[in-house]
């Protein structure tokens, strides 16, 4: 039987979990997302525009309080941006989250679930030039 206080502790529960993205059922790995150079996989079609989660490493922001950075395959010490789509790495991937960033060192890895985008785009912000991204996304220390 359900009485006041369950409700209340049940409501108050699901309305803190509303807010955080569940990590997704459908995992996914750097090496799912091409079938050759820059054509993407059917796996990564089949996927496009639903959530999918992902492990790598945190490359240095660009800048402090950003609501975005670059999942990689391998730590980097640096930031992997590239000058044209035609130079995106099949190692990479931009991910976008709703809140400003806290900063994970980079050799330390990282579950990210988001909903998977594909396709050329240009950030006005800064001005990069993305293939492959991770939008609307949470992470955690893996």
């Amino acid at each position: 039987m359900i009485d006041r206080r369950m409700l209340l502790v049940s409501a108050f529960s699901a309305g803190l979990l509303a807010g955080r993205r569940a990590f997704a059922a459908t995992s996914i790995d750097f090496s799912d997302l091409y079938e050759k150079e820059t054509v993407f996989s059917k796996l990564a079609e089949s996927l496009n525009g639903a959530d999918v989660e992902m492990t790598g490493f945190m490359a240095p922001p660009l800048k402090a309080e950003s609501t975005f950075f670059v999942l990689t395959r391998m730590p980097m010490g640096v930031c992997p941006f590239c000058e044209s789509a035609a130079d995106w790495p099949s190692d990479i991937v931009v991910v976008y989250t709703e809140e400003p960033i806290s900063v994970v060192p980079f050799n330390f890895p990282i579950r990210v679930s988001g909903r998977l985008e594909l396709g050329v785009y240009k950030d006005e912000a800064m001005g990069f030039v993305s293939r492959v991204r991770l939008v609307d996304a949470d992470f955690r220390r893996a």
